[in-house]
C-alpha cells in the first residue's frame, strides 16, 4: 500500500478517536496530546516505505522524532497528560451555543488540526517521491538549522517553565510575584520565541522536500504555510485573554515584537504602577 494511503487512514483513525473521546469526556484536548507524537509516526511510515534506505528519509524521520520527544516532554511536565484541558477551550464554550461549539469541534479542533498534523509532514512524501536523491550539502544545512531552532525553543520553554515554577513558589510563600508574566531572557525580544522556532522547524523541514526535488515550488508547503496561519490566529485569541487578566501586558505588546525575535523597542513596564 502507498505510504501516503497509510498515513491519511492512520489520521483517519485517530481523528475519529479524538472526536469520540472529546463527546464522551467533553474534554477537547485530545488532539493537544497526540500532537507530538503522530507526526513523527507518520514521517516515520514514508521512511518505512523506502525500507529505511534512504538517508534523507533517514534524517527527516530523525529530527521529527527529537522534535516529537522534546515536545511531548514539555507537554507532560506542565500536566497535559492528567485530564487537563485547553484553558481556551471553556473560554470558547461560553462564547457559543452548545451547536456552534459541536460544529467547531469537528470542523477545527478534529479534521482541521489533523488534517494540518499530516500536511506538516508532508514534505516526507516529497523526499519519497524522490528517493535515491543523493544527500548532499544543503541537507545537512537544513538539518543543522532544525537542531538550532529545536535548541531555541528547548531554551524558551525552559525559561518559561522556570518562571512559571517561580511565581507559583512566591505565591505559595505568600508573596506577589516581581513580575506576572516572562519578560526576560528569549522573551525580552519576542512575546512568544517558542511559537517563532516551532513555525521555522517546519519551514526547515518543508527544504527536505524540496531539496530531493530539486525545487521549491512544492504543494507540501501547504502545511507549514496553514501551520503559520494556525499560529497567528492563536496568537491573537492568547493574547487578548492575557491582556484582560493584566492590563500592562498591552505595554508589552507595544515594546516587544509578537513572533519574530527582534530588538525591543524601549523600555517596557514590568507591572501596573
Amino acid at each position: 500500500m502507498h505510504p501516503l494511503v497509510v498515513v491519511v487512514a492512520v489520521a483517519s483513525v485517530v481523528a475519529t478517536f479524538c472526536w469520540i473521546a472529546s463527546l464522551v469526556s467533553r474534554d477537547h484536548s485530545w488532539v493537544d496530546r497526540l500532537w507530538s507524537i503522530v507526526p513523527v509516526v507518520y514521517v516515520w511510515i514514508f521512511a518505512g516505505a523506502a525500507g529505511f534506505g534512504d538517508a534523507r528519509l533517514n534524517i527527516m524521520a530523525g529530527i521529527v522524532t527529537l522534535w516529537g520527544a522534546r515536545l511531548t516532554y514539555n507537554f507532560a511536565r506542565k500536566g497535559g497528560y492528567t485530564g487537563t484541558e485547553d484553558y481556551r477551550w471553556p473560554i470558547l464554550r461560553e462564547r457559543m451555543s452548545t451547536a456552534q461549539f459541536a460544529v467547531f469541534n469537528i470542523f477545527f479542533v478534529v479534521l482541521y488540526q489533523h488534517a494540518l498534523l499530516v500536511l506538516i509532514t508532508l514534505p516526507a512524501y516529497t523526499a519519497y517521491e524522490h528517493r535515491g536523491t543523493s544527500v548532499g550539502i544543503l541537507d545537512f544545512l537544513v538539518a543543522f538549522g532544525f537542531l538550532m531552532l529545536l535548541a531555541g525553543e528547548t531554551i524558551a520553554d525552559q525559561q518559561q517553565w522556570d518562571f512559571h515554577q517561580g511565581k507559583k513558589a512566591a505565591r505559595t510563600a505568600g508573596r506577589e510575584p516581581s513580575t506576572r508574566f516572562l519578560q526576560t531572557g528569549l522573551w525580552r525580544y519576542s512575546r512568544h520565541p517558542n511559537f517563532f522556532f516551532e513555525q521555522a522547524q517546519w519551514w526547515a523541514f518543508f527544504f527536505f522536500g524540496a531539496i530531493a526535488a530539486g525545487s521549491v515550488l512544492q504543494w507540501t508547503v501547504l502545511g507549514a504555510a496553514l501551520l503559520t496561519g494556525l499560529f497567528v490566529g492563536s496568537t491573537i485569541f492568547t493574547e487578548s485573554i492575557t491582556k484582560s487578566k493584566y492590563p500592562e501586558y498591552g505595554e508589552y505588546q507595544a515594546t516587544t515584537s509578537a513572533i519574530i525575535p527582534l530588538p525591543p523597542r524601549r523600555t517596557r513596564v514590568a507591572r501596573p504602577a
